[in-house]
């Protein structure tokens, strides 16, 4: 069996190459955070990034991404050196066609023992800027911003 890319695997690979992560928190000493990004044969976007954290201690992270043609979604995974929880993303391309909006459930920062919903949102800003923004559902339904990331392509 062999899998070809669609239209949305190509959206992905807008993300292809190596960025500099530059976050408010950021620690002023320490190794910057950096991502690279790969393609698996245009199927599957995989983002390694490393750095320091804001703690001051050193960090990993893997993303993994990917489309699905028969339920129309974005896929993928979240894991990072800081954490024991494994983030599975359903996501859909928003109508602006430059934001990626990627769902998941997790645990809840707050409220110990509880879970909550989450949405992470990548947007392409131009060919060498991209965000990542981070919220989480309130009861309301709302979202709250937790975090936003800008990546400038090195």
């Amino acid at each position: 069996m062999k899998a070809e890319p669609e239209e949305a695997h190509r959206w992905l690979e807008q993300l292809l190459g190596d960025w500099q992560v530059h976050t408010p928190d950021a620690p002023a000493k320490g190794t910057p955070w950096t991502e690279h990004v790969r393609s698996l044969e245009g199927l599957w976007t995989v983002c390694e990034g490393r750095g320091t954290m804001p703690d001051g201690n050193f960090g990993q992270s893997l993303m993994t991404l990917g489309y699905t043609p028969q339920s129309g979604r974005f896929v993928g995974t979240w894991v990072g050196s800081m954490m024991n929880h494994m983030w599975i993303y359903d996501g859909e391309l928003e109508p602006d066609g430059r934001t990626l909006s990627l769902y998941c459930d997790g645990p809840d920062f707050d409220v110990p023992g509880k879970q909550a919903r989450y949405r992470d949102a990548i947007t392409l800003v131009d060919q060498s800027r991209r965000l990542l923004t981070a919220h989480v559902r309130r009861d309301d339904g709302t979202w709250k911003e937790l975090m936003t990331a800008q990546y400038t392509r090195i």
